[in-house]
C-alpha cells in the first residue's frame, strides 16, 4: 500500500510541533529558584544596628558663678567688671577685672579650682614664693579663708601701689590684686570687705 509523500510530510510536521510544544510547556511550568540567600543576607544587614556609638562632647564647667559682682564692691566710685574668663589657659577656674571709671583703681580677681584642698594649699604656697614679679613687700597673715596672706608695696617698676591677697576656700585658691596710685595703698578694711565677700561666694558656689 502506498502512502503519499504529502501525508508523511504532514505527520512529520505535526510530530515536530508537538515536541516543541512539550518543551515550551515544560519551560513555562518550572519555577525559578527563590533567592533565599540574598534576601536573608539583605534583611540581616538592614536589621543589624550600627556599631558606632553616638558622639558626645563634654562641656567645660562654668565657674563664673563663683565671682563677686561689681555691685559687691563698696567704694566711693562705682566699679565695673570686664567679661569673666572661664577656665583661663585651660586651668579650672575663672578670672575677671574690676575698675573705676578712669582705671586708676583696679581689682584683679582670680580663682583656681583644684582637685582637693591640699592641692589648693600647694598652689597658694607656690604663688607666695613668686610674688616678686607683682609686688615688693613682706607677707603678712590676714583672716580670710585658710592660709590668708597679704603683701603690700610698690609694683616692680614703681608705677603703682599694689596689695595682693591670697587664701584658699576648700579646693579653691583665690588671688585678689588691688592696684592703685603709687603714693597710696588700698585701705585694709576695704581689702577685707572684698575678700570676705569673695570667700562667701565661693562657699556658696562650691557648697563649702
Amino acid at each position: 500500500m502506498r502512502i503519499s509523500r504529502t501525508v508523511v510530510t504532514t505527520v512529520a510536521v505535526v510530530s515536530l510541533l508537538a515536541g516543541m510544544a512539550g518543551v515550551s510547556l515544560a519551560g513555562c511550568g518550572s519555577k525559578p529558584k527563590s533567592p533565599t540567600t540574598t534576601s536573608r543576607s539583605a534583611t540581616s544587614s538592614a536589621a543589624s544596628p550600627s556599631s558606632t556609638p553616638p558622639s558626645t562632647s563634654a562641656k567645660p564647667t562654668d565657674y563664673t558663678g563663683l565671682l563677686i559682682q561689681a555691685s559687691d564692691i563698696n567704694a566711693p566710685e562705682a566699679f565695673t567688671a570686664s567679661p569673666p574668663v572661664n577656665n583661663p589657659n585651660g586651668q579650672a577656674g575663672v578670672t575677671t577685672t574690676f575698675s573705676n571709671p578712669d582705671r586708676t583703681h583696679v581689682i584683679v580677681d582670680s580663682i583656681q579650682v583644684l582637685p582637693d584642698p591640699a592641692a589648693a594649699t600647694a598652689a597658694l604656697n607656690q604663688r607666695k614664693g613668686a610674688l616678686d614679679g607683682t609686688v615688693h613687700g613682706v607677707p603678712d597673715p590676714i583672716e580670710l579663708g585658710t592660709g590668708g596672706t597679704t603683701v603690700s608695696g610698690p609694683s616692680p617698676d614703681g608705677s603703682k601701689g599694689v596689695t595682693v591677697v591670697l587664701f584658699t576656700e576648700g579646693k579653691a585658691f583665690v588671688e585678689l590684686e588691688f592696684d592703685g596710685p603709687p603714693e597710696s595703698l588700698v585701705p585694709l578694711d576695704f581689702v577685707m570687705d572684698v575678700g570676705q565677700k569673695q570667700d562667701a561666694a565661693i562657699k556658696k558656689g562650691l557648697g563649702g
